[in-house]
């Protein structure tokens, strides 16, 4: 690999906190971090400032007697002071814990309790949730109020002592557990993969040599940084790299987009979700147009299409399509999305307009992706092709050589924390995980999803049915979400419904100050789209459901979750027929 002057070679590294010792050398005078609070930037740090927050903030840690392999978690939301907390725990050699800040208090309270954490590092916000003591010997909190009480004893960042010592960075090795990453999946079952520092590295090394950042390019942190995506991409990445992150406090769509603007945003990480409300930001635009800009549009972006072919080139489609591009700051190159099925009209659409989507795979029990679209040439009907180093493989593939999608390589977890049987369950004696996806492999090497195989419906003729692939059918239909069922899993006891009788969950559109679509207007949608589907893949009925559907931190629907939730508060009287 010919790796670029501007970042460092993974490959000569040891560990995550050794190569970020060096980038924060390296880089010293280029600004690391900037955190925005609404419109107002409230923190601006240099990697030189970084590093000396950081070290100090190890020095306590070792004063608390916080060393090699012991455990620190992070519950924290998207800040600056995660990414010095976590190279702190790096420099310690110490195992980061990285926990979700948008789960409840006591499923945050029993991973701790899982995990047994030496210390944890939280804020103000998150600590005073907590109404019983919880199972930590330290806590630091940031941003407390000289007098706020907790159920816990915990220090305040701001009582830290400034002239404490540094202590020397514990060296740690390859093979070495880096992080503890809890997995909730979609069936809602928390579990903490043991992550190396081999498996962080390797990953760097495959996704730098296709993406190399550099300093000046500005990485704008939205997805929560516990998560495997943004924790990658947005710190690992940028830091070994000399690039900014930037952090909004405050995640209301309209500072998201003052922010771009304002920095001149060039890469981001974010899920289908937040794309599916670009789309909307940009066609509602687009409609206030007169009928001739919406025409010149199309032309200048079916231009841009055939112009870059091949591969992105931001130049020229800013050059043809400014006024869009102004709207997400003028100098956006990448979009990565993941975390769940993307849409692809919505990732062709983007294409076109010259903003390039990103479309990978990945678990987090690989680390970050497993495979990638590497846009030469962009395709967004696969979820690419496996990343360096990573091994790809379908396990028993039926006769149209779909089958369970298997993954091997340096970026796989040790197991999963205290919990053997399901390791073994996990992983093959010979190095492989069973990811439980359903999926097939094409000529050119990409990897196409089709659904999970715990989520697959078999119909009384002997059909499999994925509800992703129905769900992709009704994309486009105006409602907030959608989730397809089979009835018999929703009623179990529903007597004369079966698998064969698919259901749609809908949560309808709100808000924004625009009237939303009538039921009988989605159910009109609905209905034309499913009369395209072949017979044994169409929805039989509809049910109306009023609140948000549960999710995971990657923005998937949790469907066992969901399915509870109606069982409890929806009738199969409600049903109404499609």
């Amino acid at each position: 690999m010919t790796v670029a002057p501007e970042m460092m070679d993974p490959s000569r590294y040891g560990s995550i906190g050794e190569l970020l010792a060096d980038a924060l050398v390296m880089y010293k005078s280029e600004t690391a971090l900037i955190e925005v609070d609404r419109k107002k930037e409230r923190r601006r740090l240099t990697y030189l400032d970084f590093k000396r927050e950081a070290e100090r903030l190890a020095g306590h840690l070792a004063a608390r007697g916080v060393g090699p392999d012991d455990r620190v978690a992070i519950l924290m939301s998207n800040q600056s002071r995660w990414l010095v907390a976590a190279y702190a725990v790096f420099h310690r050699g110490a195992v980061l814990v990285p926990l979700d800040y948008k789960l409840p208090a006591p499923e945050q309270a029993a991973l701790l309790a899982h995990c047994r954490p030496s210390a944890l590092v939280t804020e103000h916000g998150l600590l005073r949730r907590f109404d019983a003591p919880i199972e930590v010997e330290h806590v630091l909190v940031s941003e407390a109020p000289e007098a706020a009480r907790y159920a816990v004893e915990a220090t305040r960042f701001e009582d830290l002592a400034e002239d404490v010592a540094v202590p020397p960075r514990a060296p740690r090795a390859r093979e070495d557990i880096a992080t503890i990453v809890y997995s909730s999946g979609t069936g809602g079952v928390a579990k903490g993969c043991m992550l190396p520092h081999e498996a962080y590295l390797s990953q760097l090394d495959a996704l730098m040599e296709l993406f190399p950042m550099r300093p000046g390019h500005r990485y704008f942190s939205i997805l929560p940084t516990n998560h495997a995506i943004d924790f990658m991409v947005g710190f690992v990445g940028p830091f070994s790299c000399g690039a900014t992150v930037i952090h909004q406090r405050s995640l209301r769509p309209e500072f998201l987009s003052s922010t771009m603007q304002a920095y001149e945003v060039t890469h981001m990480a974010l899920v289908p979700l937040i794309l599916s409300a670009f789309e909307s930001q940009i066609t509602e635009s687009l409609q206030q147009q007169p009928r001739w800009a919406r025409r010149v549009v199309s032309v200048l972006s079916g231009l841009n299409e055939m112009l870059t072919a091949d591969k992105p080139r931001p130049d020229v489609s800013r050059a043809l399509l400014g006024p869009i591009h102004e709207r997400f700051g003028g100098k956006l190159e990448l979009l990565f999305c993941g975390g769940a099925f993307v849409d692809r009209a919505r990732a062709e659409l983007f294409y076109r307009l010259g903003l390039p989507v990103v479309i990978g795979y990945g678990l987090t029990e690989a680390c970050t992706v497993a495979t990638v679209n590497d846009l030469r040439p962009f395709r967004a009907d696969s979820v690419g092709r496996p990343v360096k180093g990573v091994r790809i493989k379908i396990h028993e593939p039926g006769p149209d050589g779909v089958g369970e999608v298997w993954i091997g390589g340096p970026t796989l977890m040790r197991g999963y924390l205290d919990e053997p049987e399901l390791t073994q369950e996990t992983l093959t004696e010979d190095g492989w995980l069973r990811t439980g996806d359903l999926g097939w492999i094409d000529a050119a090497h990409h990897l196409h999803l089709v659904g999970r195989s715990k989520n697959m419906i078999v119909t009384a003729g002997g059909k499999n049915v994925y509800p992703e692939d129905i769900e992709g059918a009704f994309e486009e239909v105006p409602v907030e979400e959608l989730a397809v069922f089979a009835s018999g899993y929703l009623w179990p006891r529903a007597g004369e419904l079966d698998d064969e009788h698919l259901v749609a969950v809908i949560r309808e559109q709100r808000g924004n100050g625009v009237q939303a679509p009538s039921r009988e207007a989605v159910l009109g949608q609905l209905r034309t789209r499913n009369r395209r589907l072949p017979d044994f893949k169409r929805v039989k009925g509809v049910l109306f459901w009023d609140r948000s559907f549960p999710r995971t931190a990657s923005m998937k629907v949790k469907r066992r979750a969901l399915a509870d939730d109606l069982r409890e508060g929806a009738a199969k009287e409600g049903l109404l027929e499609l």
